[in-house]
């Protein structure tokens, strides 16, 4: 492994950062303390920290040289409503809060970088280090990019990184295109008129309404999509009735997510649903209302910042510990930045898995291992990009 040994040097206090930024998780939009050490640091590295978009999203801007190019390096600062279940000195001390995705990590990477880079300066552009909240379903990518973000932060490309448990230490995963899948929400109400369960002649039998509709939903990805296309639809939440075993209620509702990797999916998806729950109705005598929430996009890799950042993980890790990744139908939000400038998300390995401790588990630990391979791909990154 390629590190640099003023990197290395960094590592106890890179420890030391991301333990205290796990001990005080955060979730999403409430990531004061976290906002305010992030802020901290940055001042300590000589860096000006702009606080405020998103509310408590972070940026820092570092020149060097007189090139006009410039780039940005993001990482996710927040945290999970889960509550953790370790025992580890430095486990959460706000209940049910939980860094179980390991952005502590994230963060404590890319201010090793932000500091190296401080001191070294060792690129010719403009860097920007992006320290961004509620990316847990909160959209915090979307909020940052509308509130100005690369007005205020003009950029030529955008890159960010995530810890995969699924990889081993030391590589890294990597896929031009289509990377992960946009995240869709749906919620159906169905309405009728509730009866006797002796009698269901007498009224509109809503249960069946809905076991027709959830059966039919999956067959969505398996007969409107083309079968080389990968889509989800899973319906999570169906509540119907209350104790009484005896009554056919009155109204049902269903609650689920739809996953793609192209618009025209998302479309299709979205339109069968609606196709479906209403046909399904008028042939039982019930009504649907039906709404449909475009969550985050899917996060799609452009094909030279990709060849890019390869390069400068291969340089950094070894030819043979850059592979080419499966198509993850999780989503993630810095697709929102990737629909605005050209760049790449990359996976690097923190396995092998332990006890099934996987993402957003309760016993998660990001590997502290991968803290100066992370703080090495930012730098590395940069000095490549901005070559002098």
């Amino acid at each position: 492994m390629n590190i640099p040994e003023e990197i290395k040097k960094l590592v106890p206090e890179m420890t030391a950062w991301r333990h205290e930024l796990h001990a005080h998780p955060e979730t999403a939009f409430e990531e004061k303390w976290t906002s305010a050490f992030i802020a901290g640091k940055l001042k300590e590295f000589s860096l000006e920290p702009h606080t405020g978009l998103a509310g408590t999203g972070v940026v820092a801007t570092l020149k060097a040289g007189s090139s006009r190019r410039s780039i940005a390096l993001r990482a996710d600062m927040d945290a999970l409503p889960l509550t953790e279940g370790n025992g580890f000195a430095h486990r959460s001390v706000n209940e049910g809060r939980m860094h179980g995705c390991g952005h502590d990590g994230h963060v404590a990477m890319l201010l090793g970088a932000a500091k190296y880079l401080s001191a070294k300066k060792d690129f010719d552009g403009t860097v920007h280090f992006v320290f961004q909240p509620a990316e847990e379903g909160g959209g915090g990518a979307d909020k940052m990019v509308k509130e100005g973000l690369f007005d205020k932060f003009p950029c030529d490309a955008v890159y960010g990184m995530h810890n995969w448990p699924a990889l081993p230490l030391g590589q890294f995963g990597v896929r031009p295109g289509p990377m992960m899948a946009s995240s869709d929400k749906f919620e159906i109400t169905l309405s009728g008129h509730g009866c006797h369960a002796a009698m269901p002649h007498t009224g509109v039998d809503l249960v069946v309404t809905a076991a027709a509709i959830v059966q039919s939903l999956h067959t969505i990805v398996s007969r409107s999509i083309d079968p080389v296309e990968p889509a989800v639809v899973s319906v999570s939440i169906l509540r119907a009735g209350g104790e009484a075993y005896n009554i056919i209620p009155d109204s049902v509702f269903m609650r689920g997510t739809a996953r793609a990797f192209s618009p025209a999916t998302q479309e299709i998806i979205e339109r069968r649903i609606r196709e479906i729950c209403d046909g399904v109705c008028a042939a039982n005598g019930a009504r649907a209302k039906v709404e449909y929430f475009r969550n985050y996009p899917p996060t799609i890799n452009d094909e030279a910042q990709t060849s890019v950042c390869a390069g400068v993980a291969a340089e950094l890790a070894g030819k043979d510990n850059v592979v080419t990744v499966k198509q993850v139908m999780g989503a993630e939000d810095f697709s929102f930045m990737l629909r605005e400038k050209p760049g790449c998300y990359v996976f690097a390995g923190t396995g092998p898995l332990k006890d099934g401790r996987a993402l957003h588990n309760p016993k998660f630990d990001f590997n502290d291992n991968l803290l100066p391979i992370g703080a090495a791909y930012w730098s590395a990154l940069a000095a490549q990009v901005l070559k002098g």
